[in-house]
């Protein structure tokens, strides 16, 4: 089986629609914007998770959502975070890029 190459920036399905992925090979999890999520009609929350990022620390929601990337379907923890002031809504971290990506920062 071949693994799907990955840019920095991808499309991800989740719940049927597409959003716009940033590629966080430094992030475990991946993480999608409050409002996106309840826009989406995500959940339900699954557990609170203490969190690390640039911003200091927190204690952020946690769902289980099944996302789709280049056609590689995956379940996977999403973090519920406040995404307004980064440029994407989603962000993809290495448990779903585990079996089955590679990345080329030149894509």
């Amino acid at each position: 089986m071949g693994r799907e190459i990955l840019g920095f920036v991808e499309k991800v399905k989740i719940k049927g629609h597409e959003v716009l992925g940033r590629v966080d090979t430094g992030a475990r999890r991946c993480s999608i914007d409050r409002e996106l999520a309840e826009k989406l009609k995500l959940g339900p929350i699954v557990k609170h998770k203490r969190y690390r990022s640039a911003h200091g620390r927190s204690i952020r929601p946690v769902i289980e959502e099944e996302i789709e990337i280049k056609g590689v379907k995956k379940v996977v923890r999403i973090n519920l975070s406040n995404r307004k002031h980064m440029k994407y809504d989603f962000l993809i971290g290495r448990e779903a890029l585990k079996n089955g990506f590679l990345i080329d920062p030149n894509k």
